[in-house]
This record gives structure tokens, C-alpha cells and sequence, in this order.
């Protein structure tokens, strides 16, 4: 079926009448304007669609399509092509073939390519002397003084620099100055340098919560605290369980050894206090 309808396809296209345009003298801009006489067989061919304007490839465009008529009254379909690039040297450039399909048959009138040189608006080099062989604008473009772009340029970004380095510097001494005063963080520096599990890293840390609470802190005065410092309730249980095991450490000889890490709850702690350091 497919063979049937292709061969009946070839045998209702007729090559079509064509006035060709001039093959030669053509540049950018230019149109190049095709004439098909609208006859099929001796008999008027009626144009089903005319062909729309479209760029054609990277040379020609496709522009406006008429009916135009003779003297004789016949028809004639003109289609104009224009010229949309500058060749750097002569060249050929092909109107593709298409097909013209009529309105109320299969018939068609086929329009074969066509070729036309196009050449480019000057040469490359029009002259051989020196100075005058490239193509150049007709005036020069205006200079731009660069000075003080680059005065303000360097300005800005020493101005940059210094506050960046600013910066550094308060967040360093910032965080100096918590380590130092903050009780949480003078605590943990003071575990590091000992063993978790000496008298010392304790104490270091019975201190921190004194230093929070403002009074001493012990296992019956713990609800004072966390009204006073809301923020570590979340650390509530292993608080308990510090002072609890603390209890048994220093006052219950014949209690169980502590299990609690020390230096891993001040640790927590010391998160929780830099987050609200002010």
C-alpha cells in the first residue's frame, strides 16, 4: 500500500515552469525573486497553502509570496528570497527545491533548487599596502579613562580586606573571651589538662555550676538553677545524674565508682552555653 501511494504521489507531481532568478551579482540584502507559472497538464493549478516565509538555512530567507498574471492571463506564483549573510569571498548559495500542492487534487508542481553566488560587500584585504588591508571602523570608539576605576577598585577591596580582617580578629577575640570567662568553657580547659576521672575534673565542673547558678549548686538546689538557666533543660538528666554520682563519689566510700563521663556532659554543656553567648 505504501508503494502504491508513493508512485502515486511521483506520478501526480509535474516539474513545474520556472522563471529562475539571475545566477550571479548578488549581496547581503539583496532579493532574488522565483516565478512558477500556476499550470498543471494546460489546465489552471490552484494553490492549495502557499509557502510561508522562513529562514531557508543560514543564507537566504524566505520573504512574501503573490499571484501575479501575464498578459495572457495566466498565473504566475512569485517568491521572493532574500540575502541574509555576508560571504567573506564569493559563493555559492542553493534555493532548495520544494512542491507546490493544489487545492482541491493531488496534484502537485515541483520547483527544483537553484543556485545563485552571492559576493561578499568588500574584500578582506582591498588593498596590499601596509595600513590598508583590513577592514576597520570608520571611526575610532571612544577611549575609557581607566585611572580611576582602578583608584576606586583598589580602594573597595582594601576596604574589604581591613573589614575581613576586623571581623577575624573579634571572632577570635570573641571566642577568647568566652574560654575565659564563660563557665562552662573554662571548666572543659581545665578537664582536657587532667584525667576525667580525678578529683579535679569533678570539682572543675561543680564550680561551672556554681558559676552558672550564682551560689553553690547541689543535688536539692538543682531546680534553682534551671530557673536561672532555662536553657540547659534539656541536659536535665545527666545533670541529675552528675550530682548524684558525685555524691556517691566523694561522701559514699563503699558506693560503685561514677560511670558518667565528665568531659563528654561539659562538653554538651559548652555547646548550650555558646549558643547564648552574647
Amino acid at each position: 500500500m505504501n508503494f502504491a501511494f508513493a508512485l502515486a504521489a511521483v506520478l501526480a507531481t509535474q516539474v513545474a515552469v520556472v522563471e529562475q532568478p539571475r545566477s550571479f551579482g548578488y549581496v547581503v540584502g539583496d532579493i532574488a525573486t522565483q516565478r512558477v507559472l500556476l499550470e498543471e497538464q494546460g489546465h489552471a493549478f490552484t494553490p492549495g497553502t502557499l509557502p510561508a516565509p522562513e529562514p531557508l538555512g543560514n543564507w537566504v530567507e524566505r520573504r512574501a509570496t503573490r499571484v501575479e498574471h501575464d498578459a495572457r492571463g495566466r498565473g504566475w506564483l512569485a517568491v521572493d528570497y532574500q540575502i541574509m549573510n555576508a560571504p567573506q569571498s564569493l559563493r555559492l548559495v542553493t534555493l532548495p527545491a520544494w512542491e507546490l500542492r493544489a487545492k482541491s487534487s493531488d496534484a502537485r508542481l515541483a520547483v527544483p533548487e537553484w543556485q545563485i553566488s552571492v559576493a561578499p560587500l568588500t574584500p578582506e584585504q582591498p588593498f596590499v599596502q601596509v595600513g590598508l588591508g583590513g577592514l576597520r571602523p570608520d571611526r575610532a570608539g571612544p577611549s575609557v579613562d581607566l585611572v580611576p576605576i582602578h583608584r576606586w577598585m583598589t580602594i573597595w577591596l582594601g576596604s574589604a580586606l581591613v573589614l575581613s580582617l576586623w571581623w577575624a580578629g573579634w571572632w577570635s577575640w570573641r571566642n577568647w573571651r568566652a574560654a575565659s570567662r564563660q563557665p562552662f568553657a573554662k571548666a572543659l580547659r581545665e578537664i582536657r589538662a587532667v584525667d576525667e576521672r580525678s578529683s579535679q575534673a569533678w570539682l572543675a565542673l561543680h564550680r561551672a555550676f556554681d558559676a552558672t547558678a550564682g551560689q553553690v549548686v547541689q543535688a536539692e538546689t538543682l531546680p534553682l538553677m534551671f530557673v536561672r538557666a532555662p536553657r540547659f533543660e534539656s541536659q536535665r538528666s545527666a545533670i541529675e545524674a552528675f550530682f548524684a554520682q558525685s555524691s556517691a563519689r566523694f561522701f559514699d566510700t563503699a558506693g560503685a565508682a561514677p560511670a558518667l563521663s565528665v568531659r563528654a556532659l561539659c562538653a554538651d554543656l559548652r555547646r548550650i552555653e555558646k549558643r547564648h553567648e552574647t
